[in-house]
């Protein structure tokens, strides 16, 4: 849980009997390679942090296995349309490698609101930079160059070549292995 309350420091601080109460409600969980954390079609009631390993959130369109973002170690991941209506999701998340995973139950998170205003100021904070990094992705789709946003990818996770399928970069991109391919071999 260090890790997890080392994350929480760049957002806000916690007190101990906040801690506390956030560990109360955690536990660990170890998924193996290639497993849904959670699989389409689940209504999410958890929120993760990524102690080790590499996960994928993902659907399918016309059939299609589509990457819509990845996170590695000290993030946090949730289906948060699913979290915030209650309805299932359409998106699945998967880990890439053997992973370790601290499981927040999130109804009992949100009862510790109440409670603990500096908890709901923590995760407003968190799920306010996630909307800012997803606005990001949509105009990075929008304004730039696959290039550009191969370029992007490494800078933000270097060693994203070495932990993620290439078939799982080149959808995350918006483009095909054989474009991934050819950007590659011009650097």
């Amino acid at each position: 849980m260090n890790l997890l309350f080392q994350y929480f420091k760049q957002f806000n601080t916690l007190s101990k009997e906040a801690e506390a109460a956030i560990v109360a409600i955690s536990s660990i969980v170890t998924i193996k390679k290639g497993k849904d954390l959670q699989p389409i079609g689940h209504t999410c009631k958890t929120i993760y942090f990524i102690n080790k390993g590499v996960a994928r959130i993902y659907y399918f369109k016309d059939g299609i296995d589509i990457t819509e973002s990845f996170f590695f170690e000290n993030n946090i991941i949730a289906r948060v349309e699913s979290l915030f209506t209650g309805k299932p999701s359409r998106k699945a998340i998967q880990v890439l490698e053997d992973s370790e995973v601290v499981a927040i139950n999130a109804n009992q998170l949100f009862k510790l609101y109440d409670t603990f205003p500096e908890i709901e100021r923590l995760f407003r904070k968190i799920f306010e930079a996630a909307y800012v990094e997803t606005v990001n992705r949509i105009e990075g789709m929008q304004f730039h160059s696959a290039e550009e946003r191969y370029n992007a990818l490494l800078s933000e996770a270097p060693n994203v070549l070495m932990r993620v399928p290439l078939k799982y970069v080149a959808s995350y991109l918006g483009i095909t292995q054989v474009s991934l391919s050819r950007i590659r071999a011009h650097r």
